[in-house]
């Protein structure tokens, strides 16, 4: 009897286990919020944009405002176009809001970072981010640095 227990007890403390890795597993991939969150959609151009995914944070301030829901690349004007989905509640961006990409935490997860500006008109969906700051990317940092201490001697 004494058996049957510690086997349930097993079976239990496993289970308890498989939801727990399931839960952070959808955590860290960022899939627990593909649900039908409503928001608008915009988008924003850049030179770089380095190692942004989509379903990669949109922030503003330091809260995250929306998520990256496409990434294409423009053949006419070279760049990579960002589609970003921004929740509803968050609909009060001007029209002259910056969109930055920044580097976040010790593994180089990327993300935007959106800075408003001071218009009294919004970006309502379908609109386009005009200013934006592409992604540094630390190896062009590195070879400028590298070319230009040879160039010194």
């Amino acid at each position: 009897m004494q058996g049957r227990f510690i086997e349930i007890l097993v079976g239990i403390f496993m289970l308890l286990f498989f939801v727990a890795m399931g839960i952070l597993a959808l955590r860290v991939s960022n899939l627990s919020s593909i649900g039908g969150n409503s928001g608008y959609e915009i988008t924003a151009a850049f030179e770089n944009i380095g190692g942004l995914k989509v379903r990669s944070a949109v922030s503003a301030g330091g809260v995250r405002v929306g998520r990256v829901s496409a990434i294409k690349y423009s053949s006419e004007d070279y760049n990579a176009v960002v589609t970003m989905k921004i929740d509803e509640e968050f609909s009060s961006f001007p029209i002259d809001t910056t969109a930055s990409i920044y580097t976040a935490g010790l593994l180089g997860e990327q993300y935007i970072g959106l800075e408003p500006g001071a218009d009294f008109e919004y970006l309502e969906a379908g609109h386009e981010i005009e200013l934006t700051q592409s992604a540094v990317v630390l190896e062009k940092l590195i070879g400028q640095v590298v070319f230009s201490r040879s160039g010194e001697k």
